[in-house]
């Protein structure tokens, strides 16, 4: 009975200290209570805001403007129709209302042959300085027009000398109205536009379409001096996002998977991929294996990103922010243990590269004192035990 008095004396002893030393014991990070604490004082230059994630914040952060060709690229029609420009090729076909005219008369002409009205011009490139040459009408600027301005154009030049000459004009090969397709496409090419109007996914489809998971997938569409990337996924959803090439674009399919880092008091501590075109956080705590029973606490659910200034400024107006140029650290806590905090959590989205922490309940520690209490007690508490049961 001597040993086993000599342990619980020492439990009984050493259970304040374990209590004021709970710091030291092994964890996965700070409890619920330290992160409260630790959150910068307003003003401060460094630190992170802490936000309680509610209707209002999770009504505030979903009415952000994200990448969005629609929105961007506001074009909702097709290309107007394509015009001619440098380095294209034409054809152009004459035709007169009679025999005997300047493009019917001589049957080696032109390729005319015997009583034909009709002369076809060989192929020719625009060249640098926008002109193509048509007999009988000189060199004419077609750079900039439509192939029936063309038109137009060669049948005044040809007024009084044909008989009543018409005129089509083709665009044999079409570069000037392209669309460079690149990265992660089977075929990356220059893509002609056709008259009908052609969409981004038309674009990438006629490039043999992407080679890489859809859910890994982003479409980085260049026009002019604006780039904005869209998820494939999200182009696939969400049709309007779909919008018109114009010629002179760069689209680019890009590589860049989804993910978050989950740490804490989860079943699995790990870089987590979205696979998908974007989840919830409710998602993204099943994906990391949910809370676990003994030791996470359910009020101490953190999500860490960097947000815009102005939008915490729509959050907290009047708090000074600390910030990392236009970025803010944001940590924002949900409480599981209130139930609507389940809906909040389906219509929260994460972003990529966010960080899921759930933190240790606030008897881990305790828990954990006893457990090792246990195991350095327990050799003692057997060995009193076969010592009086042989005595």
């Amino acid at each position: 009975m001597g040993l086993r008095f000599l342990a619980w004396s020492f439990l009984l002893l050493a259970l304040p200290l374990a209590l004021a030393g709970c710091s030291a014991l092994p964890g996965s990070g700070p409890l619920s209570s330290d992160v409260a604490a630790q959150e910068s004082v307003p003003g401060a230059l460094n630190g992170y805001v802490l936000v309680n994630l509610d209707e209002r914040v999770a009504s505030i952060t979903a009415s952000q403007p994200r990448e969005s060709f629609k929105r961007v690229f506001t074009t909702g029609r097709p290309a107007p129709d394509l015009r001619i420009g440098v380095s294209d090729s034409v054809v152009v076909t004459i035709w007169e209302a009679a025999a005997g005219g300047l493009f019917s008369a001589a049957p080696t002409q032109l390729g005319v042959s015997a009583g034909s009205r009709t002369a076809t011009i060989p192929e020719q490139v625009v060249a640098r300085d926008g002109t193509i040459e048509v007999p009988y009408a000189g060199r004419l600027k077609v750079a900039g027009m439509t192939p029936a301005e063309v038109e137009q154009e060669i049948v005044q030049a040809l007024a009084h000398k044909a008989i009543e000459p018409q005129v089509v004009v083709t665009i044999a090969k079409n570069l000037s109205n392209t669309v460079s397709v690149g990265g992660e496409v089977t075929n990356g090419a220059r893509v002609p536009l056709s008259t009908k109007g052609d969409r981004i996914l038309d674009v990438i489809a006629t490039a043999g379409g992407i080679r890489i998971p859809p859910t890994d997938a982003f479409i980085r569409l260049t026009r002019g001096r604006r780039t904005v990337s869209v998820a494939y996924n999200t182009i696939l959803a969400h049709p309007e996002e779909n919008v018109y090439a114009m010629p002179g674009d760069d689209i680019t399919v890009v590589r860049d998977p989804q993910t978050f880092t989950a740490f804490g008091s989860t079943g699995r501590n790990a870089q987590v991929p979205f696979d998908a075109a974007g989840i919830t956080l409710e998602e993204a705590i099943a994906k990391s294996g949910g809370l676990l029973d003994f030791r996470a606490d359910p009020a101490g659910i953190f999500l860490l990103r960097f947000e815009p200034t102005k939008l915490v400024k729509q959050i907290d107006p009047k708090r000074p922010l600390p910030s990392q140029g236009n970025l803010v650290p944001v940590i924002y806590q949900l409480n599981l243990r209130d139930t609507n905090s389940f809906f909040l959590a389906r219509s929260f989205p994460m972003q990529d590269k966010d960080i899921l922490y759930v933190s240790n309940a606030s008897s881990d520690p305790l828990q954990k004192f006893f457990n090792i209490f246990g195991a350095v007690v327990a050799p003692a508490t057997l060995g009193a035990s076969v010592y009086g049961a042989v005595k």
